[in-house]
């Protein structure tokens, strides 16, 4: 039997569809005297300005610990962002202890301040957020393994 080609639901249909929350909604306004864009990354928001990542929105059901603002940074930085932010901390869904992504804690009772102030920090270029994403390699993925046909 032949396959049925696919085609485009109705607009109808489409209308339907519910859109997904972006969460911590307000660190959007935040940032928008500078020009950012997004991008879904891991079931979270990712934000870039310009070349550089610069903070992750994380709000899900799993490792609730770890929902809130994620800042990327580096080692050397976590000092200093810590005066800044005094329940910044490493993220736990990471698996290692330190890692270069710090979080402010959602359920931290200044999170809303905190990451009020993290936005300011981004507009401001501060050089302790932002990172530039590495390229991949060629060859770093794992190659599919051919399936072999009996003769």
């Amino acid at each position: 039997m032949p396959k049925k080609p696919r085609t485009r639901p109705p607009a109808s249909d489409l209308l339907r569809v519910k859109p997904k929350t972006v969460p911590h909604e307000f660190v959007l306004d935040g940032l928008s005297s500078v020009s950012f864009y997004t991008r879904p990354m891991f079931g979270c928001l990712a934000i870039y300005l310009a070349d550089k990542i610069v903070l992750i929105l994380r709000d899900k059901p799993t490792h609730i610990s770890d929902n809130g603002v994620w800042l990327a940074t580096t080692e050397e930085h976590h000092a200093s962002l810590r005066k800044d932010f005094p329940n910044l901390r490493s993220i736990g869904v990471l698996g290692k202890k330190v890692t270069g992504w710090q979080v402010l804690p959602a359920d931290a009772p200044d999170f809303e301040q905190a990451a009020v102030r993290a936005c300011e920090l981004v507009v401001a270029r501060d050089p302790r957020i932002g990172k530039v994403p590495g390229t991949r390699k060629k060859g770093t993925r794992k190659k599919a393994r051919k399936s072999r046909t009996r003769r």
